[in-house]
């Protein structure tokens, strides 16, 4: 079965995208920043083990966007909080295992998305942690269907968020992999320039 990797974009527009890096940065710079940053991630995911696909927010302007590479497929995200978008992505998928990643962790390479997708030989989940609380990276096995609690009350931008995941998979088998760090603010952007380039 086709491994999937699917990546969550947002169209760069200033005060639409990295608000917290905004307030700090300023919003066309965070705006810039993303748009880059998503740009450079996708060059360096490329690979023939994982099929890439985009998962566009706003949905509309984002399938019909000329910024992202049109030679990725590309899915809405759709309403509701990060958990109601994630779930309905690995609903929505062909079978076989799936990963989502954030486009905003500057550290994400080829290994850490083949380590997940490893681990989901022997589990029926993955997580990749953020030293936040939070994770980059969640993948499902998919050989059954996921819980209906799947990513549901969740405390999203929290210490809790990664915990609170985990336990809306009771009973499966979990497996975490790297600790790497996601860009909300500008003290985050050295720290992650340090995990990219090490």
């Amino acid at each position: 079965m086709r491994r999937q990797l699917v990546v969550m974009v947002k169209e760069p527009n200033p005060g639409r995208v990295k608000t917290r890096l905004g307030r700090d940065i300023g919003m066309t710079s965070a705006a810039w920043w993303f748009r880059h940053q998503t740009a450079a991630l996708l060059r360096r995911l490329q690979d023939p083990r994982w099929h890439i696909t985009l998962a566009v927010a706003p949905d509309h302007e984002g399938q019909a966007s000329r910024i992202w590479p049109g030679h990725l497929d590309r899915i809405p995200q759709g309403p509701g909080d990060l958990g109601d978008r994630m779930a309905r992505i690995f609903r929505s998928l062909p079978p076989g295992p799936a990963c989502i990643v954030g486009a905003d962790i500057p550290g994400i390479e080829k290994a850490h998305v083949a380590r997940a997708f490893a681990a989901l030989g022997s589990h029926d989940a993955v997580f990749g942690p953020a030293p936040d609380g939070g994770y980059w990276l969640v993948g499902l096995k998919r050989v059954a269907p996921p819980p209906a609690t799947l990513l549901q009350n969740v405390r999203w931008s929290t210490e809790q968020a990664l915990s609170d995941s985990i336990a809306t998979l009771p009973g499966r088998r979990i497996a975490l992999i790297d600790e790497l760090a996601d860009v909300d603010r500008a003290a985050d952007l050295p720290i992650a320039r340090r995990q990219h380039l090490s």
